[in-house]
Order: structure tokens, then C-alpha cells, then sequence
């Protein structure tokens, strides 16, 4: 058995270097998660809880009665649960059709479903109106068809639903496929020769199986709900606002009463995502919902017997690849097409040509954000990165003891709010100088948004680099010891280079999700540079008026898919499979 040291005797071992390393380290921790973290959030309570120095709930009666408030308050709480039960409903049916039954095409299918990998949020929203809206390619073809049908049918909360339906379904494509693969194909077989019919089987063998992680893509789900900004800002118009587009707007506003309201509404959200995120880990406890098969016997595709339900299957599985794929096909092809026939939504390959591409390298002010938006998130994956593989060989060194439990669970905080309350409070709390921030306002300078941007990143990059660090292999630390080598020098010859795969894959992820953020970056974006997520979002505002800014809006999106398909190939495609250990 290792016998422990205390950290007294810990520290008397060190070399001056050593202790003085960490001693900085340990400065910089605590100035962060403080600075950044606990007391931005202790100031948005106190604009919350205190009025002229007070205790008062003076900011909920006024949240009580702001009618618009309270209208996205309901709207909020009434998407989540809609979206979790149609959410749930496709992302069944996706890995059934790619996993379970056996479907014509199902390699192909299977690609089509995951397109929202490779795009989403403005992005895929832009997309999805692109087509849709009152001047859509198929509103158009089917006014078309039937010239008294109404024009902005595409608006409010069906259409919110409707994009949302198809751009959450991710999570069952990555983790209730993994779960899939647990289903042991003996079982099946032995359900099947005591007579059990095929929906049986379904619902009293597969499906179990499947629950751990259904229940907790479903809670992911009704927060993604909860948290909607870029359909409801895009797609709900008038009549269908949520919780986050109406913080938005709450903090854009310059009197205290909206400032009030704006932080009361992000609190709302924050607690109702504590509560979420604090079920989904009572369910997590009961069966991991990020599992791997371990079972000997893989399951084996079935075909459906009868042959009326095996024809709707296929016609139902097509029609959701086309759902899924018209919005890409058609991003791709009318960015080579000019400005006349993206205005009139028509294809005409004799005009197809790289200008809107060139227009893209040539104008500063259209290739700015896209550089502006790979700046920052590069950076922000490499400071997370570094700050958690210090963070995790210090827990992992000490994990027993007091301050490396208060490490872990200060750099989990950020997973318990939403991305709109942290950047309402670092808003809120760095809108003045502040001592612990060197007494400099921070409101309108460049880096705000990193400091968010790497708040965010934490937990995700937290929990999958320690995962990685407890999966090595100690004998390699305690031979390298046993030759004489030192502890940092053991750290940087022999333990990172093991490591360095994941933490390559876990920083391409993040610089992946970090490229088109919207929600973090309407608060707290520089105004002279903006993000791709804030310019995609203003021309996409624009699609009926601009089609220069409708080409501009589609080469993003084609440079996206592009950026996000090299990532996701390098993290999933060849060796990339291992370089991920939960």
C-alpha cells in the first residue's frame, strides 16, 4: 500500500524551484476561480437579492410583472418538455434505423443523421430559414403549388420545435449508439425462440438496456430546451421568446430595473439547470450514460418481418435524411451561386464560381470574424488545457486531500449554469474596475470573451482529462522514480507524452465548439470584432434583404462544416477512437 505523505513533508522534499512553481500555480488558481468564477456569481445575487444595500425580492415582483418576461418564462417551460419528447422520439428512431433493424442504405443514412456534428447552432439555424422562411427555396415551391398558403407559416414556436428536433439529436447519435452496442445479441436470440414477437423484444429487451442513457440525453435535452437562443432569436419571432433571448435583450438595455430583471431571469435558469444536472447525476450513478459495449456477442441487424411496416420504416428513415440533409446540400451548392439567383432561391450550375469565396478573402470586415472567431478559440482551448492538465496531476497527487476535492469542484462549477448567467456576471461584475482585476473595467475589451470562453470549457476538459490521467499506467511513474528522475521531470518525459493524444483531441473539441458560439459571445464580444456566431446571426437576420450577406453567410457555414469534419475525422477517424477514455 502507497503511504502518503503530509504536505508538510511534501513541501520539505521540494527544491526551492520546485516550491516556488508552486506556489505561482497555486496564486494563479485561486485568483482565477475566484476572480472569474465565485465572485462574478456572488455579484449577480447580490444585483439579484440586494436593493439599496438591503435584502429584497423587489426583483422578482418586477420579473412577476413584466409580462414579456414571464411570456418567456412559460414559453421556456414549455419547450423543454415538447422538445424532449420529440427529440427523444427521432434520436430512437436514428439509432434503431442505423443500429438495430436492418435498413437499406443504413451506411449512408447514418451519414446523413450526423450532419449535426458538423454544424449547428446560427449555423444550422440559418439553414434550416434559409429554406423555410416566408422567402425559402420550399416556401416558394410550394406557393408555388398552392398560392393561398400563408408565406411565414415558418414562425413561432412549431418552427422552433421543428429546428431544434433535428439539430439536438447528437447526443443519441454519439452515446445511445455506444449504448446499442451493449445489447447482447444472445439475449435477442433467446427472446426469439421462446416466441417473443419483434416489438417484444424491443420493448422488453432492447430498450432497458438503452434507459440509463436515454434518461440522461432526455435531461440534456430539457436543458438544451430550457437554454434555447439562436432558433427562438432566428425562427420564433415575436410570439415565441424564451428565457435566454430575454436576458439578451434585459442587458442590452441601460436602466437598473432591466439590468435586475435580466440577472433574475439568468438565476431562474441557473437554478433549473442545478436541478437538472443534479438528476441526471443521481441517474449516472445508477448506470453510466457515456457507456461502451462489453458484451461478447454483438448485435446482429434485424429485419422486420412484416412487410407493410418495413416499407414505412424505410419511407419514415429517407424522409429524415432528407430533413437532415437538404439544409447542407443546399448551404454548399448556393455558395458558388451569385447574389441574383441566391436572391431568387433558383440553381443555375452555368453560374456557379468561387467569388463568394474570393469576396470572403478579399474584404476585411467579411474575413475578420472568422479569424477573430479561430484566434479566440484557439487560445481558449489552449489555456483550458493547460490550466486542467496542472489542475488534474495535482488531484491526482493528492486526491485525498482537502484543497484537491475544493480544485475539482471549483473548475465543475461552471457546469451547473448556464453559459448566459456566467456571462451576465463576468457582464455585470467587470462593467467597473475591480481591485482583484487590477482595477481595470474589462466591459468592451478583447479579453472578456477569453475568460469566458475558457469558464465554459472547464468542466468537459476537467472530466475527460481526468478521466485520461487515472487511466494511466502508475508503474511508469514508479519505474521512472526508481531510475532517479525527478517529479517534474517524470511529468514532462513520461507522463505527458502518454497523454499528450487526449489532450490534442480534447482541445481540437473544444476549439470545434468554440467556433460559432453565440450565446457567451452577444454578451461580451469586443463591438470593433465581432464573432463568427454574432456576424452569421446579423446576416442571417438580413436573408430576405441581402443576398451578398446570405453567399457570406453560406461560406462560413461551407468553411465550417469543413474545419469541424478535419476535427471530428481527427478525433473519431483513424487512431482517434482511443484517444478519448471516459
Amino acid at each position: 500500500m502507497q503511504v502518503r505523505l503530509p504536505l508538510k513533508l511534501r513541501l520539505k522534499r521540494m527544491t526551492p524551484g520546485q516550491m516556488i512553481l508552486f506556489g505561482v500555480m497555486a496564486c494563479v488558481f485561486v485568483w482565477f476561480i475566484m476572480a472569474c468564477m465565485v465572485l462574478p456569481i456572488l455579484n449577480l445575487l447580490k444585483t439579484v437579492f440586494l436593493e439599496g444595500g438591503r435584502l429584497s425580492l423587489e426583483s422578482f415582483q418586477k420579473l412577476f410583472k413584466s409580462p414579456r418576461a414571464m411570456k418567456a418564462l412559460t414559453n421556456s417551460f414549455i419547450l423543454a418538455p415538447t422538445l424532449s419528447i420529440t427529440v427523444g422520439f427521432v434520436g430512437i428512431s436514428l439509432v434503431l434505423i442505423t443500429e438495430y433493424f436492418d435498413i437499406k442504405g443504413s451506411a449512408i443514412l447514418r451519414l446523413g443523421y450526423m450532419t449535426t456534428l458538423i454544424y449547428g447552432g446560427v449555423t444550422l439555424v440559418s439553414g434550416y430559414k434559409f429554406i423555410y422562411s416566408d422567402n425559402g427555396v420550399l416556401t416558394n415551391l410550394m406557393a408555388s403549388i398552392f398560392p393561398n398558403m400563408n408565406k411565414t407559416w415558418f414562425t413561432g414556436y412549431w418552427a422552433v420545435l421543428f429546428v431544434m428536433t433535428f439539430s439536438c439529436t447528437s447526443n443519441h447519435m454519439i452515446f445511445l449508439r455506444n449504448a446499442m452496442r451493449a445489447v447482447d445479441f444472445q439475449t435477442v436470440e433467446a427472446a426469439r425462440n421462446m416466441g417473443a414477437s419483434q416489438w417484444t423484444i424491443l420493448r422488453r429487451v432492447v430498450l432497458p438496456v438503452l434507459l440509463p442513457s436515454l434518461f440522461a440525453v432526455t435531461i440534456l435535452t430539457f436543458i438544451t430546451g430550457l437554454c434555447a437562443m439562436s432558433a427562438p432569436l432566428l425562427v420564433g419571432g415575436k410570439d415565441f421568446q424564451t428565457i435566454n433571448p430575454m436576458i439578451q435583450q434585459f442587458a442590452e438595455m441601460t436602466t437598473t430595473s432591466a439590468k435586475s430583471l435580466s440577472a433574475t431571469l439568468s438565476l431562474i435558469l441557473g437554478l433549473a439547470t442545478m436541478i437538472l444536472l443534479a438528476l441526471m447525476t443521481a441517474i449516472e450513478r445508477r448506470g453510466h450514460y457515456m457507456s461502451v459495449s462489453k458484451v461478447k456477442t454483438k448485435i446482429v441487424k434485424q429485419k422486420i418481418n412484416n412487410p407493410v411496416v418495413n416499407v414505412l420504416v424505410h419511407i419514415y428513415a429517407w424522409a429524415l435524411f432528407v430533413i437532415y440533409v437538404i439544409p447542407v446540400v443546399l448551404i454548399v451548392l448556393f455558395s458558388f451561386s451569385d447574389s441574383a439567383h441566391i436572391q431568387q432561391r433558383q440553381l443555375d450550375f452555368s453560374t456557379f464560381s468561387l467569388r463568394n469565396y474570393g469576396e470572403l478573402l478579399s474584404k476585411t470586415t467579411a474575413y475578420k470574424p472568422f479569424m477573430v472567431s479561430i484566434i479566440y478559440s484557439a487560445l481558449a482551448a489552449v489555456i483550458v488545457g493547460a490550466l486542467v492538465v496542472v489542475a488534474c496531476r495535482y488531484i491526482q497527487k493528492r486526491r485525498d486531500s482537502l484543497s484537491a476535492t475544493a480544485l475539482e469542484y471549483s473548475l465543475m462549477l461552471p457546469w451547473l449554469l448556464p453559459s448566459t448567467m456566467i456571462a451576465l456576471s463576468l457582464l455585470l461584475a467587470f462593467n467597473q474596475p475591480r481591485w482583484y482585476m487590477f482595477n481595470t473595467p474589462l466591459i468592451a475589451t478583447l479579453q472578456l470573451l477569453l475568460i469566458g470562453y475558457v469558464i465554459i470549457k472547464l468542466p468537459f476538459t476537467m472530466r475527460m482529462t481526468k478521466a485520461a490521467f487515472f487511466s494511466l499506467d502508475s508503474a511508469l511513474e514508479d519505474a521512472s522514480k526508481n531510475l532517479g528522475a525527478g517529479g517534474l521531470y517524470t511529468f514532462r518525459r513520461v507522463i505527458f507524452p502518454v497523454l499528450l493524444p487526449t489532450v490534442m483531441a480534447i482541445a481540437a473539441l473544444n476549439f470545434n465548439g468554440l467556433l460559432t458560439d453565440y450565446d457567451m459571445s452577444v454578451f461580451l464580444h469586443h463591438p470593433a470584432n465581432p464573432t463568427l456566431g454574432v456576424k452569421i446571426k446579423s446576416l442571417t437576420e438580413e436573408m430576405g434583404n441581402s443576398s451578398d450577406g446570405v453567399a457570406l453567410t453560406f461560406v462560413y457555414a461551407v468553411l465550417m462544416m469543413i474545419i469541424s469534419a478535419v476535427v471530428l475525422y481527427l478525433v473519431y477517424g483513424r487512431g482517434g477512437k482511443d484517444n478519448i477514455k471516459e
